[in-house]
């Protein structure tokens, strides 16, 4: 899998954590990881998904701060579900992954909003991660 279905796979995953109980994300996360309707997924792409999915949970509260913190008249508990994830994701991409470029993570993150949420997301997603990128000093 090439990078940016591997970040979809991970954008996939995450969504489900707003509709699933921390104990059934146990479970998603065993049926997301099996064969798809594409084919068998390698083993290192499910390392890969897993490792970026977990490292997002571990810091989702911070990831959240920041997210509100870089708002205005919004907060991740008000923001459709499918913004807040594209930006979770964005976000520790920008901020906690030093392999993800700042212009590759925002862009990437656009190309999701618009695939999977409303005619304004886009939008949407780049002004707050713009703004997040000027506040914390992101090159």
């Amino acid at each position: 899998m090439n990078r940016h279905e591997l970040r979809d796979r991970v954008f996939k995953l995450l969504f489900r954590i707003e509709f699933n109980s921390e104990e059934d994300m146990q479970e998603q996360v065993q049926l997301f990881c099996t064969d798809d309707e594409y084919g068998t997924v390698e083993e290192k792409d499910i390392n890969y998904v897993t490792a970026k999915y977990e490292a997002v949970l571990e810091r989702i509260e911070e990831i959240d701060k920041i997210i509100n913190d870089n708002t205005e008249g919004w907060d991740t508990k008000r923001m459709g579900k499918v913004d807040v994830t594209v930006l979770r994701l964005a976000v520790y991409e920008l901020c906690f992954d030093d392999d993800i470029p700042a212009g590759t993570a925002i862009n990437e993150a656009v190309e999701l909003a618009k695939t999977y949420g409303q005619d304004n997301s886009g939008a949407f997603v780049n002004a707050i991660l713009t703004k997040v990128k000027k506040a914390q000093g992101i090159a």
